[in-house]
């Protein structure tokens, strides 16, 4: 008999690529749907899936009462993932990981002021050629120049998004989730990349979200649903 155990972070039930594959539909549709996978898993296989309590529960309770799921939903949320808090200081992570982590983010540090400058630049370059052009400040009209701006801000964001934030650990639940598995020696499932990252750091198994729902309905696929495991 199959027992595994998953820790699962938030995107491993609202990932989009996860509820296309699934059959579209709604968000909630999708997260009950998926919770409703999980349950058979558990009653049949033994599987158990974990989220870290109480950031990961609160977070997905929250994005799901945000998206206006009901109590049914909410309920599945509660009854087939089991909540656990990570033990925080027994939990022991090698130093070398501390170290990696530190360069890897002085590294995207480094990319952000470069992207920052570059907006600077940009904007300043505008506007040096807009007061040149016109023949007074009061010929360069408002609007015009509201819209120059905003699309430079927006082009800074969308480049400072990708330099520092893409594969980093940016929160609380993402290292919960990382430090239950590790304490659990469990997979991680999520579609985070940072998560993803550091989780092979770590030695931990990962599964991408929108993988996880084909490989439990495969494993159920595979197993009499009548020798039913007992629950973890």
């Amino acid at each position: 008999m199959i027992r595994q155990r998953f820790v699962l972070d938030t995107s491993a039930l609202t990932d989009t690529q996860t509820r296309e594959l699934e059959g579209g539909g709604t968000l909630c549709v999708a997260m009950g749907g998926i919770l409703d996978i999980i349950a058979e898993a558990r009653l049949h296989l033994g599987i158990s899936c974990y989220i870290p309590f109480p950031s990961v529960y609160n977070e997905m309770r929250d994005f799901a009462k945000n998206n206006g799921c009901g109590d049914e939903t909410l309920a599945k949320i509660d009854t087939w993932l089991v909540k656990k808090t990570p033990d925080r200081y027994e939990v022991k992570i090698p130093s070398k990981i501390f170290y990696d982590y530190v360069d890897f983010m002085r590294g995207r540090i480094n990319k952000g002021m470069d992207v920052a400058e570059e907006a600077i630049w940009d904007g300043a370059t505008e506007c040096l050629f807009r007061t040149t052009k016109a023949k007074s400040k009061h010929e360069i009209e408002p609007e015009i120049e509201r819209n120059v701006i905003g699309e430079i801000i927006s082009k800074f964001r969308d480049k400072y998004r990708n330099a520092l934030r893409y594969g980093i650990l940016d929160s609380a639940p993402d290292i919960d989730v990382l430090l239950l598995a590790k304490e659990l020696d469990a997979a991680v499932v999520a579609s985070d990349i940072g998560i993803q990252k550091w989780a092979e750091q770590l030695g931990l198994r990962f599964v991408n979200s929108k993988s996880f729902p084909a490989m439990i309905k495969e494993y159920l696929k595979r197993t009499k649903p009548d020798k039913a495991a007992s629950m973890i």
